[in-house]
């Protein structure tokens, strides 16, 4: 049957139509098609880039201990953390803090206080420690039970924020031991600086009118007592061994002695990464012959002692501190009295407010 020519332009133009649509629908499926190739090759390059580390889940100090649950996973852009960055959990557990059954030791912090706790038989009991003799202990059934720790605790060397990525150069296992004659020794005649705080590190040093300057003792964690929750303003703990003891009662001797002398505290202002400094004052040699006969002393410190002594006795002993002793005559022996009585009358009276802050009648 023949057409007419409106019916022909009807039937081109529809013809045309579905073309000019089946273009555009190919088109536009070719552009999705392309995205969706250029999406997936971008997500698998992300993939690509991508790894894992471990953050941080709250603040940490410089010096202070890490457990396993202060730490968390996460994938990052690998582009985005260093490359020294932990990414095995491995090299955490080998730092984590457990005792000799193999119980690991967490943290938990509320009100900016942190408790050990530690999980036995399915049990949770917060771990304390014994001031008197720096023993770790539970309470299980009404009776006190000692946890024997076997392992380094994990320091952090810097100060870090939480969510920061652990690095293998921002964390260490701190290398302090605990020896026989470790003990914790309270101290009210020092110098303080303005902001000292409990868990900064500290060299004692005794500074002379000359202008000579001495280390006592070195890199040493410090812990500020409280009376009725207030820090006190002028003593602090340190755990020091016997030399040490010994070194530091015979420094104090000798800043008394010396008018104008002054026995003071420094900070270490990244203790992670700070290495202890060595030790330069010297020592009697009185004192030097009681920790030479002294068997508390290991060998070593012992040695050390005597080695520093034998090549500074002439310069340090004699031609500054003993001089600056025997110019300050009478007048500094007074003063060595009118001070270490002064101590003895301070210890007296915080002990004193320290019973009374209990409540108890004394």
């Amino acid at each position: 049957m023949a057409t007419n020519p409106m019916q022909r332009k009807a039937k081109i133009s529809f013809l045309l139509g579905i073309l000019v649509t089946l273009l555009i629908t190919g088109a536009v499926i070719a552009l999705l098609l392309l995205q969706l190739k250029n999406y997936r090759d971008k997500e698998a390059q992300e993939q690509a880039n991508k790894t894992t580390v471990y953050v941080l889940t709250q603040d940490v100090k410089s010096g202070d201990i890490i457990t396993s649950n202060m730490i968390t996973q996460l994938s990052v852009n690998k582009t985005l953390v260093p490359s020294n960055a932990i990414a095995d959990m491995q090299i955490l557990t080998n730092y984590s803090l457990r005792d000799k059954d193999g119980n690991e030791i967490i943290s938990e912090t509320k009100n900016n206080i942190t408790t050990l706790y530690i999980s036995k038989n399915n049990n949770k009991y917060e771990v304390f420690k014994d001031v008197e003799n720096d023993e770790y202990y539970i309470e299980r059934n009404g009776e006190r039970e000692n946890v024997e720790l076997i392992e380094d605790a994990l320091i952090a060397k810097i100060d870090m924020n939480k969510n920061s990525v652990i690095t293998i150069d921002s964390i260490e296992k701190t290398n302090e031991k605990t020896t026989d004659d470790l003990r914790k020794q309270e101290y009210n005649l020092l110098v303080l600086p303005t902001q000292l705080e409990t868990g900064d590190y500290i060299d004692v040093r005794l500074a002379l009118t000359t202008g000579e300057d001495y280390i006592v003792i070195s890199k040493k964690q410090v812990e500020i007592p409280q009376i009725n929750g207030i820090d006190s303003e002028d003593t602090i703990w340190i755990k020091l061994t016997e030399e040490e003891i010994i070194t530091m009662n015979n420094a104090i001797v000798d800043a008394y002695r010396m008018l104008g002398a002054k026995l003071y505290v420094t900070t270490y202002t990244e203790a992670g990464i700070q290495k202890a400094a060595t030790p330069t004052y010297v020592p009697t040699a009185e004192t030097m012959r009681l920790i030479e006969n002294n068997p508390n002393i290991i060998n070593r410190a012992k040695n050390e002692l005597i080695e520093r002594y034998n090549e500074n006795s002439s310069r340090v002993r004699n031609d500054s501190i003993n001089s600056a002793i025997n110019n300050s005559g009478e007048e500094g022996q007074e003063n060595l009295k009118t001070k270490i009585n002064e101590g003895i009358t301070n210890s007296k009276e915080s002990r004193k407010e320290y019973l009374e802050s209990l409540g108890g009648d004394y």
